[in-house]
């Protein structure tokens, strides 16, 4: 057993994560926008939200899931630009190969980052930092675009260390320096550690990692059930998790956390909408279709909770989805209910090819056919 942690313990695991993504791939495409305050979203008049913002944007504290009204507040000469999914999707799908290049292992956790296990890779003619290298200067060679990487011996240590330094970034946290990486980091940089949960533990003096890791494993116990002991593992670095090559996609989904809670009937009808676009266009993109539709809603006090709907005709499109999403918040929506949350998604996926025969049997059979 100790032989089998002391090989996880040297895994190099690479987390590859896009640089305000929608915005850099806007910048790309239009060279004028290079070096501007650009903002990807709905319109101020429509009340949309923020999708992606540029870092010179971000500099006048404009950030994803804002009202669009606030962002242009806040930076008047911001550029504003329509998301276009399709464009992000051929973009994702180019870098996933280029990641592949590199290693069969990689992980996608969706359209702009990705894990990478480069283990049986590295020796003592390159490490795993020559491989993050090589990787960022590919992906600005062939894409023209920037990537953020942390290298580390898990995935979760690795996805806090390609947040660090940003944008285009590399921070590596070599083997046994995982704890004072982690130490001075805040509690939600942690996975599983929402602001719910930070709450809670400031109540009781913990607000960095490294206060969370002198915590005994009864209290962490007693005061959060077995999460607490997934969080006191983590907090250590220590993480077990492999990288997942494959699984079977069950669902599609999308979702934001807004930047204020918000009861506006316009903005969330238009968050939806976006959502809905980001889900049809993978959904396309895939080749599948979905015979449920479902929306997830949190509340400014934090319940969550979600609707679903099951169609008689299977949908793959934006449209599709975004109409039997509106369907389902409809209902949801007074004057009284705060809105923090808005996730879309998509299950009971089935090939669009499959889908397509069954609505022609359908057919057939109600219009009497199949002899």
């Amino acid at each position: 057993m100790a032989e089998w942690d002391e090989i996880l313990h040297m895994r190099q695991i690479l987390h590859a994560d896009f640089d305000a993504f929608y915005a850099s791939v806007e910048q790309r495409e239009d060279p004028t926008l290079r070096g501007k305050p650009v903002v990807v979203g709905g319109r101020p008049e429509l009340r949309g939200v923020v999708a992606s913002a540029s870092y010179e944007a971000r500099g006048f504290g404009v950030r994803s899931a804002m009202p669009m009204r606030t962002a242009l507040q806040r930076c008047p000469h911001a550029i504003m630009v329509n998301a276009d999914f399709r464009l992000y999707n051929q973009v994702s799908r180019q870098v996933m190969s280029i990641f592949r290049n590199i290693t069969s292992l990689v992980e996608p956790l969706s359209l702009d980052e990705a894990f990478l296990d480069v283990t049986d890779l590295v020796n003592d003619k390159e490490s795993a930092t020559d491989i993050a290298i090589k990787l960022k200067e590919k992906v600005r060679a062939v894409l023209g675009l920037t990537i953020s990487v942390g290298v580390a011996s898990s995935k979760s240590v690795a996805k806090i260390a390609s947040d660090m330094d940003k944008p285009d970034g590399l921070t590596v946290v070599a083997c046994g320096e995982e704890r004072e990486f982690l130490a001075p980091l805040t509690v939600e940089k942690l996975w599983g550690v929402g602001p719910k949960t930070a709450e809670r533990l400031a109540q009781a003096g913990v607000l960095t990692v490294g206060d969370l890791s002198s915590k005994t494993n009864e209290w962490m116990q007693a005061n959060f059930g077995q999460v607490g002991l997934q969080m006191k593992r983590l907090s250590l670095g220590e993480d077990q998790s492999p990288v997942v090559v494959s699984r079977e996609r069950k669902s599609v989904s999308a979702e934001m956390t807004l930047a204020t809670d918000s009861n506006d009937p316009e903005a969330l009808h238009d968050l939806v909408r976006r959502l809905s676009d980001r889900v049809g266009t993978d959904l396309e993109y895939r080749g599948i279709v979905a015979k449920t539709v479902k929306l997830k809603l949190r509340l400014a006090d934090y319940t969550t909770f979600t609707r679903q709907e099951t169609l008689i005709s299977p949908v793959g499109s934006a449209e599709g989805i975004a109409e039997a999403a509106t369907k389902l918040l409809l209902p949801e929506l007074s004057t009284e209910r705060f809105f923090r949350l808005i996730g879309v998604g998509a299950g009971g996926l089935v090939p669009s090819s499959q889908a397509q025969i069954h609505m022609e049997s359908m057919t057939q059979l109600r219009l009497g056919g199949f002899e």
